[in-house]
């Protein structure tokens, strides 16, 4: 095992770069072949089923018609408790699954549902788990397939801060490079995300006032490509020459210091990126939230408080910054904005055919840009009752805020929605092509706000502001239900063609499929379905424990399958999983689920559905064990 650092001597850090060139002048093969497998129904080799992270599934054999029939195929416990986030891999007859801490992966096999092939269980820290923010999660992995001379990998993050690559058809450690440092509250949650042969990590840990980052790895050594950073001096944020030139009312060089940041309090500011990534190999540019700025008592960090809460389109090869669109600036609710970048190919408004980017974000917007230089095509309320923010002015990009529900010192500001856990959150939603339709998971939850002073104190909890959490004026604030939405979103008509209300969030997400099917899973430990067309509700199955993971769906000798961890946990389930009963504790979420209990408990594993159940053990010899007969 060759195991790498980054206190690198010089020469290996000049070797290193000598790879990253090597390898840029090559083509890439890699690549092509990951994009090639992600076509195919029998894989899901990424997060989002392919670059443009649509979660949309082609597929049609499991239909409205007939998903009364999706029955339980086959399951598998991961023997962890905690929050369950993300989708498994599949590649090929095998799949991939991973827990969250002590972050365990175990490769299956589809032939053998559930057979263990190999396992990884690494040892980390416990200390790791006293400076993670909400919950002990894990988004998933990724996949390199290989390139002839290096074996196809498994990626993966750990808590402890550690990237590792693992052989794909062994489990062996091939190398382990630490990202993070967990003695300042620097942690890792995040998916990995493998572009051509380079793997990218983000990092997580604003609510301890951890500077973001997001680094660029090479796949075959482990060795670092380039870091960039969403706060500092221009260098360290790797913007390119013609950055923001398309829209330079966004702001565009030397502002990410002292001009939008008091002194050096950029160094401590936040922005860290632990979401989701999208790609699209004809820009060559990756897509990514930069999260909230750290305190988040905006008394005692003036300015716009750049480059956190933005927008970036990134250069591959490189890290540098084509455009950068910042949505909350100066952010005083934790409007981290890391949340999911879906790519389509529209018309817009004047007929004109674009490439956009479709995110939906924590402040309560979904925001539409051109892809290809950050033009901002549309800004629209997730729901009606967002009330933060007036609209977005869409020449200037700026928000027109509503000072009612501004946050200040010695003011305990109410009513304000969304809450801190966003009207949207960390879940993976899907867009359906065909329908050009977005369907989004939604939290319905509004908040009062109560900022304190507070020192920095490294690898400590840096928040300053205590918060209580209710359900929206939608919902039911007496019983503490109607807590979430599902919703059908048009991005160039800006129109919801139908909404139905949860009793929980929609922590996880959504997956789409051609037969007219949108799935999802509930904090209270459904998967359901809902006719895509209309949302109405047309299957659902009770699982061991809540959801906050998204499905996926795969095809293995003819039959479709649809998959989903269940494991209640994440924020919404920090109560549950840590026994809580104050409801301002786990920053306000305590009080927002404290009915959670009542519908389910902490478990940990994986279902599986096919239509009537369908799997390999409908033949009883399989993976039986041929012993010698008396």
């Amino acid at each position: 095992m060759t195991s790498l650092r980054t206190s690198a001597s010089a020469a290996t850090l000049v070797a290193a770069a000598a790879l990253g060139l090597a390898a840029s002048a090559l083509p890439a093969r890699a690549n092509d072949k990951l994009v090639e497998l992600s076509k195919s129904n029998e894989n899901w080799v990424m997060t989002g089923r392919t670059y443009s992270a649509q979660n949309y599934s082609p597929m049609t054999q499991i239909s409205t018609e007939n998903v009364k029939n999706l029955k339980p195929a086959w399951s598998f416990s991961t023997g962890v408790l905690h929050g369950h986030e993300g989708t498994p891999l599949v590649v090929g007859n095998k799949m991939y699954v991973h827990t969250p801490f002590p972050n365990i992966t175990f490769a299956l096999s589809l032939d053998e549902p559930g057979k263990i092939l190999w396992q990884h269980k690494p040892k980390q820290s416990p200390t790791a788990r006293a400076v993670a923010c909400c919950d002990v999660v894990n988004r998933g992995l990724a996949y390199w397939p290989g390139d002839g001379k290096h074996p196809a990998q498994i990626l993966k993050t750990q808590l402890d801060g550690h990237i590792v690559a693992l052989n794909a058809e062994t489990g062996e450690e091939l190398w382990k490079m630490e990202n993070s440092d967990i003695k300042v509250g620097s942690t890792l949650t995040i998916a990995p995300y493998v572009i051509k042969d380079t793997v990218l990590v983000g990092s997580s840990g604003a609510e301890l006032g951890v500077r973001g980052y997001v680094t660029a790895y090479d796949v075959k050594t482990g060795a670092q490509k380039w870091r960039a950073y969403a706060t500092g001096p221009d260098n360290e944020l790797l913007l390119a020459k013609d950055f923001n030139s398309a829209n330079p009312q966004y702001g565009q060089f030397n502002l990410g210091t002292d001009k939008t940041w008091q002194g050096d309090a950029w160094k401590i500011g936040g922005g860290t990126n632990w979401g989701w990534y999208a790609y699209d190999p004809e820009t060559n540019l990756f897509y990514y939230g930069s999260g909230n700025p750290a305190p988040w008592n905006e008394t005692m960090r003036p300015g716009d408080n750049k480059w956190t809460m933005t927008i970036w389109g990134r250069d591959i090869d490189t890290g540098e910054a084509k455009f950068g669109y910042q949505k909350t600036p100066h952010d005083e609710w934790d409007y981290a904005g890391v949340n999911v970048m879906m790519l389509s190919e529209q018309k817009d408004k004047e007929g004109k055919l674009r490439k956009l980017l479709t995110h939906p974000d924590r402040n309560g917007i979904v925001y539409t840009l051109d892809r290809t230089n950050g033009d901002l095509i549309s800004a629209d309320k997730m729901d009606d009752t967002v009330n933060w923010v007036k609209q977005v002015d869409l020449k200037s990009g700026q928000p027109i805020r509503d000072p009612e529900f501004a946050t200040r010192m010695d003011h305990k500001a109410t009513e304000i929605c969304p809450s801190a856990m966003g009207y949207h959150n960390q879940g993976h939603d899907s867009y359906d092509p065909e329908k050009k339709k977005f369907f989004l998971g939604i939290n319905h939850i509004c908040m009062d706000w109560e900022p304190f002073m507070l020192p920095y104190r490294a690898g400590q909890f840096f928040v300053g502001a205590t918060l209580w959490m209710y359900p929206g004026p939608k919902g039911d604030r007496q019983n503490y239900e109607g807590l979430g939405q599902i919703k059908s979103y048009d991005a160039i008509t800006g129109k919801f063609d139908w909404e139905k209300m949860e009793r929980f969030s929609v922590w996880g997400g959504t997956m789409a499929t051609a037969g007219n099917l949108v799935f999802y899973g509930t904090l209270d430990g459904f998967l359901k379905a809902r006719d895509s067309r209309n949302g109405d509700l047309v299957w659902k199955f009770r699982l061991p424990s809540g959801v906050i993971g998204h499905p996926m769906t795969y095809e293995h000798n003819g039959t479709q399958y649809v998959a989903i961890y269940y494991g209640v946990g994440g924020w919404p389930g920090v109560g549950l999983v840590f026994d809580l009963n104050d409801p301002t504790a786990g920053l306000g979420s305590v009080g927002a689920f404290k009915n959670l209990q009542n519908y389910t408990q902490m478990g940990g594993g994986l279902m599986v559905f096919s239509l009537d159940g369908k799997n390999p053990y409908d033949d009883p010899n399989v993976g039986e064990y041929k012993g010698k007969s008396l």
